[in-house]
């Protein structure tokens, strides 16, 4: 009898169990769009991503319009970027972007849209091994660029508008690497005119980053090697003139490359 009696308080306390799951599985397709609002924003602020874009997409079914609507697509944009999904986050807000250009909070759509970009910029490897991000891919780079670009356009006082500009220098800065890395590649090579071609590229179109002392380098010894003393000589005295502590103007040897060997080791900075 004693085995019955505790068996069937099991069975009991497990049925109050079930119901009670069910009961609170049911109550996001019942709870008040208010209520369902807040569960949502209260699993993001907890950090529990997965329950909150659930909540989000559940409120925005079941209730088509309405601020709580549009304030959820911008928060499960949100909440799908911190659960490292760029795609479906980017998707999310350019959507919320098309839908509502006007809406009072769109400058941090477009802020959180260069967010999402920019995190792409760095890949899984390199969070946890140091690693020239000029190499990567340069599509999501220019992307983020871009973003932040029609920020700091179209909303000027923005709050969001100071963080963007300097994530802009950081991204530019970045591209206008990638092009020195390439230009060093062709220079290496003896790849004269390819490599004096990258140089002027990122003279014309990264004046303010400060590769654009190397690029005038690059610039230098490509004439050289074209034979264009007189052209080369342009570019040193250009050099000399904004970046008088060049290493080139020292050692017209530079940049050096990297021996075989030292190319062989993996996640090494080799220029």
């Amino acid at each position: 009898m004693r085995v019955i009696k505790q068996l069937s308080i099991l069975v009991l306390v497990l049925s109050v169990a079930s119901c009670a799951m069910f009961r609170n599985k049911a109550d996001i397709n019942t709870m008040p769009v208010e209520q369902l609002f807040q569960n949502a924003h209260t699993s993001l602020e907890k950090g529990d991503y997965a329950a909150a874009e659930k909540a989000y997409e559940r409120l925005i079914a079941r209730f088509p319009s309405g601020k709580y609507n549009e304030q959820s697509q911008v928060e499960l944009a949100y909440a799908q970027y911190k659960d490292n999904k760029p795609d479906d986050a980017y998707s999310t807000i350019n959507r919320f972007i098309k839908t509502f250009p006007t809406h009072k909070h769109i400058d941090y759509a477009y802020y959180l849209r260069g967010l999402i970009n920019f995190n792409r910029t760095t890949g899984i490897v390199e969070r946890f091994v140091e690693q020239d991000q000029s190499r990567r891919d340069q599509g999501y780079r220019l992307q983020a660029f871009d973003d932040f670009s029609q920020l700091t356009r179209r909303f000027p006082g923005s709050k969001y508008a100071a963080d963007a500009r300097q994530r802009m220098i950081f991204l530019r800065n970045g591209l206008a690497q990638f092009e020195i890395n390439v230009a060093t590649f062709y220079l290496k090579h003896k790849m004269y005119v390819a490599s004096a071609h990258r140089a002027q590229y990122v003279i014309e179109h990264y004046q303010r980053a400060p590769e654009a002392g190397d690029a005038l380098a690059i610039l230098a010894r490509s004439y050289k090697g074209l034979g264009r003393d007189k052209l080369a000589d342009q570019a040193v005295q250009v050099l000399k003139l904004n970046f008088p502590n060049h290493p080139y103007l020292k050692d017209p040897n530079w940049p050096h490359f990297a021996s075989v060997w030292r190319r062989m080791v993996p996640f090494v900075n080799h220029h």
